[in-house]
């Protein structure tokens, strides 16, 4: 199971509902919103989950440490153009139509590739 990070538009959770089928939590739901982001990953993977997408580019800088304590673990730092909910899920549905979000455990994951 992949985690939304709370800073990303709630629209996304409708788009891997209903369209992309793999099944996604968001931070929001689980009251993990305040959670920095170590925190937050520690809590990702006490909660089962195998990947966190956000758009917080702190990820980058914190990944590398976090990541060595769960080499099982990815961060899917997402580059897209920040735009009103309803249009950035339709920007992320076309770039994952042009290439889907590939986690690699243990690693930061730059997505969609420039």
């Amino acid at each position: 199971m992949w985690l939304l990070d709370h800073n990303l538009p709630r629209q996304l959770y409708e788009v891997f509902k209903e369209s992309i089928k793999i099944p996604v939590e968001t931070a929001n739901n689980r009251n993990w919103e305040a959670l920095e982001n170590g925190e937050l990953v520690r809590a990702a993977v006490a909660g089962g989950f195998s990947c966190i997408l956000t758009k917080d580019v702190r990820f980058r800088d914190s990944a590398s440490k976090t990541l060595l304590f769960y080499p099982n673990f990815s961060i899917v730092l997402i580059t897209l153009k920040q735009q009103r909910g309803p249009l950035y899920a339709k920007a992320f549905l076309s770039s994952w139509s042009a290439a889907p979000i590939q986690p690699v455990p243990g690693r930061l994951v730059i997505w969609p590739k420039i």
